[in-house]
């Protein structure tokens, strides 16, 4: 599979997959879905997909092109913490 071909199917997997799981009490809202990141190792691919939708998930894609499958796995984000690095000189 083609890097944009891949792309492309993940954005759509993972509009599906926000569709179905969107409350259903709740009007079907208008959003984007980007990538945040994508790379290509031989014949394998991965991205990382988020929405406009302001419910703090992510989303990353996993192209085995060994079995010609695709992995999706859904996250939430529940913190975003500062940590202060010590300098090491």
């Amino acid at each position: 599979m083609k890097n944009a071909n891949f792309i492309k199917f993940a954005i759509s997997e993972v509009n599906k997959y926000v569709l179905n799981h969107i409350d259903k009490s709740d009007d079907t809202p208008n959003f984007d879905t980007f990538v945040v990141w994508s790379c290509k190792t031989l014949q394998n691919h991965k991205c990382l997909i988020s929405t406009t939708l302001h419910d703090g998930m992510y989303y990353e894609c996993t192209y085995n092109g060994d079995k010609n499958e695709m992995y999706l796995d859904a996250y939430k984000k529940f913190e975003n913490k500062k940590i202060i690095c010590e300098s090491e000189e």
